[in-house]
């Protein structure tokens, strides 16, 4: 019995290369070229006629997330943004810390010249969330906090869509099927032998025949003068 897989039609092989090629793993790695980007904002002002003014500095961490559909491939991810800022009141200063979740939602997209590309939609200023901590908080803090948290909320998202569009993400979320084929292909083919290589296999050889045949050279008529 062989032990060989069974054959199958073209249309589900490449159903399944698809969902092999694209996988949480690859999706990860694809986002996670802006782990450990740093972020460097401000002083912006917040609130009204802008006074306050607030300064965050921080870095985006590693993204998480799982698959969550097959027609389309989907995923959800989630990208984690540390940040420090300190509020400005003028006669005042005090520092916050915030933990954000910045939540991404992404389809696998075949293309005609059989590359597949990772579509990213950012999300809207509502849907990231926010864990705003303060360092010695009084009550009166409590207002400028929620001013500074819608203006995170914004920021943050502009950002994340504005490093998602450029070209080094761009590439990281680009699958090249047909490049990669082409290149283990190249591999594959026919090369050039070795000069060094053909003498020894050539040496080898003859070594080889000689210890085989051990009567035909050492045969005395071969060599007798007639």
């Amino acid at each position: 019995m062989s032990d060989s897989p069974d054959e199958i039609p073209y249309a589900t092989w490449g159903e399944r290369f698809f969902t092999t090629a694209v996988t949480t793993e690859r999706v990860l790695a694809g986002i996670n070229v802006l782990a450990g980007q740093p972020i460097d904002v401000g002083p912006m002002g917040v609130g009204p006629r802008k006074i306050v003014k607030v300064r965050a500095t921080g870095s985006i961490g590693q993204a998480q997330g799982r698959k969550v559909g097959d027609a389309p491939v989907s995923f959800e991810i989630t990208l984690p943004v540390s940040l420090e800022f300190v509020i400005d009141l003028g006669l005042d200063k005090h520092r916050f810390t915030a933990e954000i979740v910045v939540p991404l939602a992404i389809t696998a997209r075949s293309r005609s010249d059989l590359a597949i590309v990772l579509d990213v939609v950012a999300p809207t200023a509502s849907q990231v969330r926010i864990d705003l901590r303060a360092q010695g908080l009084r009550a009166s803090l409590t207002q400028h906090a929620a001013n500074v948290e819608g203006e995170l909320r914004r920021f943050v998202a502009k950002y994340v869509a504005r490093e998602l569009d450029k070209p080094y993400v761009a590439a990281a979320r680009l699958i090249d099927v047909s490049g990669a084929i082409d290149k283990a292909i190249s591999t594959l083919g026919p090369r050039q032998p070795d000069p060094d290589d053909v003498v020894a296999d050539f040496d080898e050889a003859l070594a080889a025949e000689i210890d085989s045949s051990p009567t035909l050279f050492a045969d005395p008529e071969l060599f007798s003068e007639r």
